[in-house]
């Protein structure tokens, strides 16, 4: 899996576990999917099931897992302590791995129309993917719950949803689908049975009552329990971390002499969370990530993969790794340009391109310029590091060095990913014609092969420009021994950004949805008026050094 998106569909069953095994079956059944986690609770009466996997098949994982929810779950006859408007009540997409929030969008309005036409499920879209500022807020979207959106959806026109008719599913409700960054789902439990204390925290800690800006919480009585709970919803976890969400309830509590008895995480939580809480409590001084094992043992492991050739049938785009000794330069040509399959790397690429097939083609030529960018980049972080001279900027220059590598590795697999996206719509482009379902196949299937197309392109354009701002970090701490490879580098990654941009709007002019190419024509615009003015920078800084 290449590209990953996390899907984190929220079910109204938290009682039956054998209903929630069967939600989960459908999910795991779906090729390109992975499940992550799973978690019922029954004071809430609600299941989380957290899962990832290819964008397609993440959507086809969630639709299947509604049928059986329409199957199973009737809201007539469910009560909890969570809001609810459906039996799916909450289908939320997340851009893990080269996929951006845009493409979550849009395959929110993919599972939406399908949960809308094939069971006639009337869909709210909510977060990044709302049609309508009113819409945004979650909680905005179940307002009134089922039973106040069976009464409200056909009389008014506020509450229309975006898809599928103005009628409610008599046993299934609505469901919210939307586009969101990652969230963690967290509860505080209190050392006390009442409720109204409970509610009162979550009004002091909620952005919305005054507290912590992307903090949503609510009050919940956990009754098998006999206490309560501040049940807690952190949308950006970086601007409000857990530790101060955690320490503000705290606090809160101790005003009605009440304690906090235990916390707890719904679903799955983002390491760096936690790593930020491990910094505020422990004051480590000079915590970073590099300092986790497991961090630091996958970047090894994924420096040394990048330098493995891919897999038989696909492009080979890595020299093999030359000894760390002295070489005479002859030799070291000899075996850049050797016949021996363990350097043919170089040729076959170029081999490849020139071959008269469209793929590989520009897209797979531009990633890998950008590719080469982030190169020159960590080597002049490498030229840089260890020298005494350059001690006070270590830190800087060993966090610029690992945001290259990986831009470096993302690009080189997007080499391939390019080639292949590219047959894709060619094998589309061959599909038959000639009855007017075949056409109409064809026409979706080259719609699909596009878009996966141009938000690839997309991201290659977002890694070139990320490779140029940290090449213009890098000319203010590296060596200026190599400072012409980082303006080479600079130059490279701006051809990358340009030239993506040629092929995302070629592709950009084989659809019909107006606004979508308008957004991404403003995306690549500002991509490329604030790119060209870091690489005019580094140039000029270059010219001040070294004047023509």
């Amino acid at each position: 899996m290449n590209r990953i998106v996390e899907c984190v569909p929220n079910f109204s069953e938290g009682r039956d576990a054998a209903k929630v095994e069967q939600l989960v079956a459908a999910i795991a059944a779906v090729p390109d999917v992975v499940l992550l986690a799973h978690e019922l609770d029954a004071n809430h009466h609600r299941s989380v099931i957290t899962f990832a996997g290819e964008p397609e098949a993440v959507v086809e994982a969630a639709v299947r897992a509604a049928a059986v929810a329409v199957e199973l779950i009737d809201l007539n006859h469910h009560l909890g302590e969570h809001p609810r408007i459906g039996a799916l009540d909450v289908l939320p997409f997340v851009p893990l791995q080269n996929v951006t929030m845009e493409d979550c969008i849009e395959l929110a309005h993919q599972a939406g129309e399908r949960l809308a036409r094939e069971l006639h499920i009337p869909v709210y879209l909510y977060e990044r993917a709302a049609s309508q500022s009113s819409r945004v807020n979650l909680a905005d979207v179940r307002r009134g719950e089922f039973e106040g959106l069976r009464e409200d959806i056909a009389t008014d026109p506020e509450r229309e949803p975006d898809y599928g008719e103005p009628v409610i599913h008599p046993t299934a409700g609505a469901t919210a689908v939307g586009a969101r960054a990652p969230l963690i789902a967290y509860n505080v439990n209190l050392g006390t049975a009442d409720l109204n204390i409970a509610r009162k925290i979550a009004q002091a800690v909620r952005g919305s009552g005054g507290g912590l800006q992307f903090v949503k919480a609510l009050g919940i009585d956990l009754k098998d329990r006999n206490q309560v709970q501040v049940s807690l919803n952190l949308v950006n976890y970086e601007a409000s971390p857990l530790f101060r969400v955690f320490e503000l309830v705290r606090r809160e509590a101790e005003r009605y002499g009440v304690p906090v008895v235990g916390s707890e995480i719904v679903g799955l939580v983002p390491q760096a969370a936690l790593n930020a809480c491990a910094d505020f409590y422990l004051r480590i001084e000079n915590f970073r990530e590099g300092l986790i094992l497991e961090k630091r043992l996958q970047e090894a492991l994924d420096e040394r993969a990048s330098r493995v050739s891919a897999r038989p049938g696909t492009l080979h785009l890595m020299p093999p790794p030359v000894e760390a000794q002295p070489v005479a330069l002859t030799s070291v040509a000899a075996e850049f340009f050797d016949e021996s399959a363990d350097a043919e790397w170089l040729g076959t690429f170029c081999d490849d391109v020139a071959a008269g097939t469209l793929a590989p083609g520009g897209g797979s030529v531009t990633a890998y310029a950008g590719a080469l960018a982030a190169a020159l980049g960590a080597m002049v972080c490498n030229l840089t590091l260890g020298k005494k001279k350059y001690e006070e900027v270590e830190h800087e220059t060993r966090e610029i060095l690992a945001q290259l590598e990986q831009l470096s590795a993302d690009l080189r697999v997007a080499v391939a990913e390019d080639a292949d996206s590219q047959e894709r719509m060619v094998e589309a482009m061959q599909l038959p014609r000639i009855t007017e379902a075949e056409r109409l196949a064809r026409i979706s299937a080259i719609e699909q092969a596009t878009r996966g197309l141009i938000g690839l392109r997309m991201r290659v354009a977002e890694s070139s420009f990320d490779t140029l701002e940290l090449l213009d970090e890098l000319a203010e701490v590296g060596n200026p021994i190599a400072f012409a490879d980082l303006t080479t580098g600079a130059q490279l990654a701006l051809t990358a950004l340009r030239s993506t941009s040629y092929q995302v709007l070629s592709n950009l002019g084989a659809l019909s949805d107006e606004e979508f190419t308008r957004l991404r024509r403003l995306e690549l615009d500002d991509l490329l008026v604030r790119g060209q003015e870091v690489a005019d920078g580094i140039e000029a800084q270059f010219f001040q050094m070294y004047p023509r």
